[in-house]
């Protein structure tokens, strides 16, 4: 069964910066086939999309997190990183990574002083 780790989440104070990854779980699930996304979820809110990442390269991001949140992959460790800087109060969610039915954990990321 094809599985999604993600991994990178915790705290950080505003304006600061994670990493998220997430890692394919078998070989037989390339994440460079598969269109990749990454959603998140704040507590009482609904789960919105935050960036994809088609087969090809192209990448689109949420109005929200244009220009500071960066979404890639690398094929040979089959695993998509979301790159997140000068985070905000409001970037608090479990961030979970998606790949079409294909569902990840989720991720904690809190954003605080």
């Amino acid at each position: 069964q094809e599985q999604l780790v993600e991994s990178g989440g915790g705290l950080v104070q505003p304006g600061g910066s994670l990493r998220l990854s997430c890692a394919g779980s078998r070989s037989s699930f390339s994440i460079s086939i598969s269109t990749m996304a990454w959603y998140r979820q704040a507590p009482g809110k609904q789960r919105d999309l935050v960036a994809t990442i088609t087969p090809g390269g192209i990448t689109n991001y949420a109005d929200s997190v244009k220009g500071r949140f960066t979404i890639s992959r690398d094929g040979a460790k089959n695993t998509v990183y979301l790159q997140m800087n000068s985070l905000k109060p409001e970037d608090t969610a479990v961030y979970y990574c998606n790949a079409g039915h294909i569902w990840g954990q989720g991720t904690q990321v809190t954003v605080s002083s």
